[in-house]
């Protein structure tokens, strides 16, 4: 699986490491990502998803089914 978070779409980022006397060397800036277990009340299991700090801080504000319903809207995932 690829490294992008399935409720906010975040994904790896490119840039330059810019050193003292200003060269630059391509980098790469890695999401904050964890494999996490969810418990979905709603339909009584358990969800597996890869998700950004961020995500599991809307998850816990907004609520698991509400978050995943809006990933959804939002392409991020087919289905959960």
């Amino acid at each position: 699986m690829s490294r992008i978070c399935e409720i906010t779409g975040k994904k790896v980022a490119r840039g330059n490491n810019v050193s003292h006397s200003h060269r630059k060397t391509k980098r790469t800036f890695m999401p904050n990502l964890h494999t996490k277990k969810f418990y979905l009340e709603e339909e009584d299991r358990w969800v597996t998803l890869k998700v950004s700090a961020a995500a599991i801080r809307s998850i816990s504000k907004n609520g698991l089914k509400a978050t995943l319903d809006k990933a959804v809207e939002k392409g991020f995932m087919a289905g959960y």
